[in-house]
């Protein structure tokens, strides 16, 4: 069936067509100079510097993270606080592999698009710049430190080879296991010696071997960040990371038992210590329905087929589901080719022709939701409840609003 946007949604189509040129210079310069977490210095500038010259009121270096931004336009009184959550931090040598200089621009240009069509607009837009998706959780810092306690509705939209939007994420950890042995000529004396190396390689192997004993879902990967100095040396120190993931924040919590057991006996068998540091911990994603249908309906009249998720696998992790813990949350996906993310061709993507046209989708679909979100009482209704049904069952607590 073919779908016609309502002149409503019409007006708010054209006013992003109307910022089409300045989001893509913004995207494409986010692009081409990537920045890890913690330090998108030039990506928040970039950002900002739109919503400034529009109106917003800025706040940078929010939640105690300098690299974060706030920026708020109200415009009549008696309407819903919603979020677009914009991330741009990119991944180490591949860059915008996860294409998050689209996500990024694309809720501001939603943004910008509802100031421009609808200036008394009853609610309030705010666009919140949460650094260090991709290693850190930013989101988490910004939860814990009350930046969503105020907010009734949080949205963004991430490129995927897939346009879904209710697919899960996973709970998740990084841990860091340090190994501590003791020097000493690995030739001509290396009875003197504890091998810190060969403590890292038995936690691999006795990771490998709790494999078959964990639910389906689960997910244990790591990497040798430091394997010894010389090889004529009885390795001291040596690390590695690890991620580790399963279905809820319950569940991870089984599987971080398991795994850290295993790490401390692979060193004590050999002699060595290991200290063991974790990262912060990434929910599993909470989807509200509700809002969720209004995001595929809107996806819908702009023409986009939309896809069930997995029934199982295909997932990753995000801090959004921290958010998406104390406040209806949506997470969707918008097709952007065939390849998959973090690897160098959708990185490719993420910077071509393809993506900005994903890009301007995303802004279409993310202003025309925060849109009936504004003027529809029923459909926000609808949101909320959702949201505080879920929360008491799970919590026995409030949700807010």
């Amino acid at each position: 069936m073919e779908h016609v946007l309502s002149p409503s949604k019409r007006r708010i189509e054209q006013a992003v067509e109307s910022r089409d040129e300045q989001l893509r210079c913004i995207s494409m310069q986010i692009h081409a100079n990537p920045e890890l977490s913690f330090h998108e210095h030039q990506a928040q500038g970039w950002l900002v510097k739109p919503l400034e010259e529009a109106g917003f009121a800025v706040e940078l270096g929010i939640a105690g993270l300098p690299t974060s931004f706030r920026a708020t336009w109200e415009g009549a009184a008696g309407g819903p606080t919603i979020a677009l959550l914009a991330e741009y931090d990119a991944l180490p040598v591949i860059g915008h592999a996860c294409g998050h200089n689209l996500i990024g621009t694309a809720a501001v240009g939603a943004a910008l698009a509802l100031r421009d069509a609808y200036p008394e607009l009853p609610g309030k837009i705010i666009v919140l710049g949460t650094p260090a998706e991709e290693e850190g959780g930013g989101k988490i810092m910004m939860v814990e430190q009350g930046v969503f306690s105020d907010i009734d509705v949080a949205m963004m939209c991430h490129p995927q080879n897939k346009t879904m939007v209710l697919r899960g994420a996973l709970a998740c950890v990084d841990a860091t296991f340090t190994f501590h042995g003791k020097q000493a000529h690995a030739s001509s004396a290396p009875e003197k010696g504890i091998s810190a190396l060969d403590a890292m390689i038995n936690a691999f192997v006795a990771i490998n071997a709790i494999r078959q004993f964990v639910k389906e879902d689960v997910r244990i990967h790591g990497i040798i960040t430091k394997g010894g100095d010389a090889p004529n040396v009885v390795p001291e120190l040596c690390e590695a990371v690890f991620i580790l993931r399963a279905s809820t924040v319950e569940e991870l919590a089984v599987v971080r038992e398991k795994v850290y057991r295993a790490v401390r006996c692979a060193a004590e068998g050999v002699g060595a210590s290991v200290d063991i540091a974790e990262g912060l911990i990434y929910a599993e994603r909470n989807n509200n329905k509700a809002l969720a249908q209004l995001f595929e309906q809107n996806l819908e009249e702009l023409g986009i087929e939309v896809f069930a998720p997995p029934l199982k696998g295909g997932v990753g992790s995000s801090d959004i589901g921290n958010v998406s813990q104390v406040t209806a949350a949506i997470h969707p996906y918008i097709r952007l080719g065939d390849a998959t993310t973090h690897t160098p061709e959708f990185a490719a993507l993420a910077g071509s022709e393809a993506g900005m046209i994903e890009m301007n989708l995303a802004a279409k679909a993310l202003a025309m939701t925060a849109y009936e979100l504004c003027i529809d009482q029923d459909a926000f209704q609808r949101v909320r409840t959702e949201f505080t049904q879920w929360h008491l069952s799970r919590n026995g607590g409030n949700g807010h609003g």
